[in-house]
């Protein structure tokens, strides 16, 4: 139990430090609010319309591709550090037959989406 109390100081000084901050920027901090400062920030273009506007569906369907392929290299990279390894150990041809069909198939899912034009913005 005593090896934890370091991670236990670290925690409660990080706290201490990050609330005694914030506080300190409360009291210090110049209040001079105006139309200007109080509006939504967007990259420095002024807003056009109301925030509450639906998105299309494309939008929410790329993000998810995104992520998809994303998720993909996280699994890829491990998988071709450690690919030495399994061939080591005699695995060498699974492995590699199993990531083949892994990235087949998201290639496969790649093809549709293009074939659908969901990649597309109009």
């Amino acid at each position: 139990m005593d090896s934890y109390i370091p991670l236990l100081m670290l925690f409660v000084i990080g706290l201490a430090l990050s609330g005694g901050f914030v506080v300190l920027s409360y009291f210090v901090g110049v209040k001079n609010p105006t139309s200007e400062k109080m509006g939504p920030y967007e990259c420095g273009v002024d807003p056009i319309g109301t925030s509450r506007q639906r998105f299309s569906v494309k939008f929410y369907l790329v993000a998810m591709l995104f992520i998809l392929f994303d998720i993909e290299i996280v699994f890829l990279y491990p998988w071709a550090s450690l690919f030495h390894q399994f061939k080591a150990a005699g695995l060498g041809t699974f492995i590699f037959v199993e990531m083949v069909l892994f990235l087949g198939v998201l290639g496969l899912g790649l093809v549709y989406v293009i074939k659908r034009n969901a990649l597309e913005w109009e």
